[in-house]
């Protein structure tokens, strides 16, 4: 939490502009219209502060949920082309329905990340119950790698392409005040409060099937539960942000060394995890070309993608990969 306050505090205060705390308390005591500063805070960084909280909460507990549901340290709804499917859903759909990729279109988020996640399953082996790890991650790579080039071929008739490229395939929270920011936390409320009420149960899951069932949990309805808060988070996160990559891997092996394998706390942990990084990202991101930016996106995935090597070396034999 001390970590999530230090990442809002430098989102409203650095930028082209940056600004001291006292400023930043007085735009919200006592808001100026006429201050160029408090205008800045409130219509442009405070939305981006909520949309990084929304979406990397999101994005973590639904890493954490999916790594303990599958047990597979490869899980990530980036990853496993979740974050596509639901970015292509909005992107298609917006195109079909011509209307801005905003407002009523975002609830496409939600059917195309469920599509995705049972397609992934299935390639990756699910049904006939041998989906191991490395296979059901290389099964999720080549679905994302499809979703994303129908998305970018999409977009492209775009006038304003350029933007809408960088934020439907890499993710960015440089337009949050342009989504729709309460409705999709009240859905990462749902998500969240469904995944810590399953808790339990997915943990029982991981001691086999046969004796979950004797503890009373049934496998099957968990199952489905833990997906629909998936596919929720997943959304949510995605009609804010767009398709943020492999947050959801990083976030939950730094929260299980923190809590250890109590799952609810896990949760909580990877929700003000998820974040605090994600708002980092952003601003690092902002800083680094400025007064240019990079994409939240791009941050994670240069340091997501060396995270993603070092966890597959351990799965495979001799660590080759």
């Amino acid at each position: 939490m001390l970590l999530l306050a230090v990442a809002a505090a430098l989102t409203l205060g650095i930028g082209v502009r940056p600004v001291g705390i006292a400023e930043i308390w007085q735009a919200f005591a006592a808001p100026d219209p006429n201050n160029p500063a408090h205008v800045t805070i409130l219509s442009i960084r405070l939305p981006r502060l909520w949309a990084g909280i929304i979406a990397g909460g999101a994005l973590g507990m639904a890493g954490t949920v999916m790594q303990a549901l599958t047990r597979n340290p490869l899980a990530d709804p980036g990853i496993l082309g979740i974050n596509a499917g639901a970015a292509f859903a909005i992107v298609f759909g917006s195109l079909l329905l011509q209307q801005a990729d905003v407002g009523l279109v975002a609830v496409l988020a939600f059917p195309g990340a469920a599509l995705a996640s049972l397609a992934v399953f299935l390639l990756g082996g699910g049904r006939h119950g041998d989906a191991g790890p490395v296979r059901l991650a290389l099964a999720g790579a080549a679905l994302n790698a499809l979703l994303l080039s129908l998305v970018s071929g999409v977009v492209v008739l775009r006038a304003d392409s350029l933007e809408v490229f960088r934020f439907w395939v890499v993710g960015s929270l440089a337009q949050a005040g342009e989504r729709p920011l309460m409705a999709m936390a009240a859905v990462t409320l749902f998500g969240a409060g469904l995944a810590l009420a399953l808790a339990p149960r997915i943990e029982a899951l991981s001691l086999g099937s046969a004796l979950s069932r004797g503890l009373g949990t049934r496998p099957g309805r968990v199952q489905a539960g833990g997906l629909l808060a998936v596919t929720a988070l997943t959304g949510a996160a995605v009609s804010v942000a767009g398709p943020v990559a492999f947050l959801g891997l990083m976030v939950p092996p730094i929260s299980r060394r923190i809590t250890g394998h109590e799952l609810r706390a896990e949760l909580l942990v990877s929700a003000s995890l998820g974040a605090s990084i994600l708002l980092l990202a952003d601003t690092a991101g902002r800083l680094i070309f400025a007064p240019a930016e990079l994409g939240a996106g791009v941050m994670t995935a240069l340091i997501g993608g060396p995270v993603f090597v070092l966890i597959a070396r351990r799965l495979l034999p001799g660590g080759q990969t």
